[in-house]
């Protein structure tokens, strides 16, 4: 259970790029035997390493903030703990266990409608921008895809490691897909999983693309948002966020508007929805109705909230899910669920996702 400390408009956290170490050791859960070679990560980073002769590994340059810490090893099942990083860590022992395999007679039956559901996924998941069409997934074989055509659901999962290369950002990306919903009658897309990046080596012209084209996903996105609360320089990164109030719309019958949307256009400061937790370096949005966040491309927003250049406005509604929704240091929502985005960040997929201690300025 969380407990609210008061925010102030401008707040830097002292550790919100501190640079920390988690050490650890992993062994056989059978003979307490070292695994040398054992691959450590933070899930959906850029921070990885793999365990010594004797077991032992260190993650070095962590930034502050709440991940998953993952290790595998072939033949054994995979440890998966969630950590706050706010200082240097060194974990308790890690064991594994030896996976024991079952083999099963299984009846294998050819899906007629496998490619075209697999190319209604790909659109889906890695989306259908400029950046998706540099994007390829290498091992589709890995994918469970299924299409309810009588509710319009699109569902799909991964038995294994899921492999991308995004040449657009410069990353291999290993995604293990929990689950994947795209629901065409609702208009819903979500997917969860866990992800390991790997930057990939180029020519210096292809690491300055790379990096470009890293700072244009960035830019704008919903971690640049919350990092700036953080920062406290919402408006002089070029963000402005209003009440949004939705109420149901009594005249819905099952097409047409099903929610009505007014907008206050006094602008919010994030002393009114962001809210300090109890716990070091994790932070709250709480607000009662929705929040509609503008971003103008980074031009600074005077105090009437006015846009002085004229530039459009790309705009996203945070709908709450939960009554609050925890992120982290990194900008990244501790639970995923406790809200939904419609709009510009809604479209986002993962042809623009980035390692969530990516640094800009930083060949992350």
């Amino acid at each position: 259970m969380y407990k609210w400390i008061a925010f102030c408009l401008i707040f830097i956290s002292s550790s919100a790029w501190a640079q920390y170490k988690i050490t650890g050791r992993v062994v056989d859960s059978a003979d307490n035997k070292p695994i040398p070679g054992a691959t450590v990560f933070l899930a959906n980073a850029s921070v990885a390493t793999s365990a010594s002769a004797d077991g032992n590994f260190s993650l070095d340059n962590v930034r502050g903030g709440q991940y998953e810490l993952v290790v595998s090893m072939v033949g054994y099942n995979s440890y998966h703990k969630v950590i706050l990083v706010n200082n240097d860590i060194t974990l308790p022992m890690i064991f594994i266990a030896e996976k024991i395999n079952t083999l099963n007679e299984v009846s294998i039956r050819p899906d007629p409608d496998w490619e075209r559901n697999y190319e209604a996924f790909r659109g889906e998941f890695l989306g259908r921008s400029d950046f998706a069409k540099d994007c390829k997934i290498v091992n589709p074989e890995t994918l469970n895809i299924h299409y309810d055509k009588v509710n319009f659901v699109l569902t799909a999962t991964s038995f294994d490691f899921v492999m991308i290369d995004n040449n657009a950002l410069g990353y291999r990306i290993k995604y293990k897909l929990d689950t994947f919903t795209r629901d065409f009658h609702q208009g819903i897309r979500y997917y969860a999983g866990t992800a390991s990046f790997e930057k990939m080596k180029g020519k210096p012209s292809q690491e300055r693309r790379w990096q470009k084209n890293r700072m244009k996903a960035y830019e704008g996105s919903s971690m640049q948002f919350l990092r700036t609360l953080i920062a406290g320089d919402v408006a002089e990164r070029g963000f402005k966020v209003l009440r949004l109030i939705r109420k149901p719309n009594p005249d819905y019958k099952g097409f047409g508007n099903r929610y009505i949307d007014g907008l206050v256009t006094k602008p919010l400061t994030p002393a009114d929805y962001v809210k300090r937790t109890n716990q070091k370096d994790l932070f709250a949005l709480v607000f009662n109705d929705c929040l509609y966040v503008m971003y103008n491309g980074g031009t600074p927003v005077p105090e009437d909230g006015k846009n002085p250049t004229g530039i459009g406005w790309a705009t996203t509604n945070i709908i709450f899910n939960k009554p609050y929704a925890v992120f982290d240091n990194n900008g990244v929502f501790t639970d995923p669920s406790s809200i939904t985005f419609e709009g510009e960040w809604g479209k986002s997929s993962m042809a623009e996702l980035l390692p969530v201690d990516f640094e800009p300025g930083l060949k992350k």
